[in-house]
């Protein structure tokens, strides 16, 4: 299972954003506590979806880079005359 482990600063941070987003959107107050046992459901429940859709776009990416050089180094190629051999 990948464990994603972030930074004290910016879990605090999207503690704080849970906080606030159940206040703004569901009119419910919760804890920090709560929020934190949130984030890290969540977390625990969608980084390995979310890493394996990066894994994937990252794959894409390579493959249409790795096909943009070869078609570059093919028009590189010089034509070479026929010289009777």
């Amino acid at each position: 299972m990948i464990v994603v482990k972030l930074p004290k600063e910016q879990k605090k941070a999207l503690v704080s954003s849970i906080v606030q987003y159940f206040e703004e959107e569901r009119s419910e107050t919760i804890g920090e506590l709560a929020a934190e046992q949130m984030l890290d459901f969540m977390l625990r429940e969608l980084s390995p979806y979310v890493y394996n859709k990066a894994i994937e776009d990252a794959r894409e990416l390579v493959l249409r880079k790795s096909s943009e050089v070869e078609d570059e180094l093919y028009s590189l190629q010089r034509p070479i005359a026929n010289r009777g051999i």
